[in-house]
């Protein structure tokens, strides 16, 4: 897929939506023992790339340095549903403190303001020696809404559909 073509994927409505009103993402990768993995894991989308923050000491750090091809997926529970398909690669970067986007994560939960208090105090103590943002640059998407979009399996049942009528 070419860089405008995902750029054109991620800036419609829906995706932006999706990007930008989620709070988790399904993280996929492959396992230092070449298993898959696929971990649900709170992001942020800065217009460009995908970041989540984790620990120093994740499992999923030691992977991604061997191997940084991700998917991701985030989705809605309602009907019909709505889903972005991307995939990419994955940068590790450690930074000192806690990052503004783990931060961020954390804005669409619901928290009173004394709750957001104690919170922001537990992963300032928590975090202290850092953390390392995984910043995911998408190099495929797909938008799947089931109104406009359906997944290519079904458009190839829809496409034989409509030849059996016309025959």
């Amino acid at each position: 897929m070419e860089p405008h073509e995902v750029t054109e994927v991620l800036n419609r409505p829906i995706s932006q939506e999706l990007l930008r009103g989620r709070d988790i993402v399904r993280l996929a990768y492959v396992a230092r023992d070449g298993t898959p993995r696929n971990v649900p894991v709170g992001f942020t989308w800065n217009g460009t790339h995908l970041v989540i923050c984790t620990t120093k000491n994740a499992p999923k750090l030691r992977s991604l340095r061997e191997n940084p091809a991700v998917a991701l997926t985030i989705d809605t529970e309602v009907h019909p549903p709505k889903i972005l398909l991307i995939r990419g690669r994955a940068e590790l970067d450690a930074v000192d403190g806690i990052p503004e986007e783990y931060l961020a994560t954390a804005g669409a939960y619901r928290m009173t303001p004394e709750q957001r208090v104690e919170w922001e105090a537990e992963i300032r103590s928590l975090y202290s020696d850092g953390m390392v943002r995984i910043v995911v640059t998408p190099t495929w998407a797909k938008l799947i809404d089931f109104e406009t979009t359906l997944p290519s399996a079904v458009e190839e049942l829809v496409r034989r559909r409509e030849e059996r009528q016309r025959a």
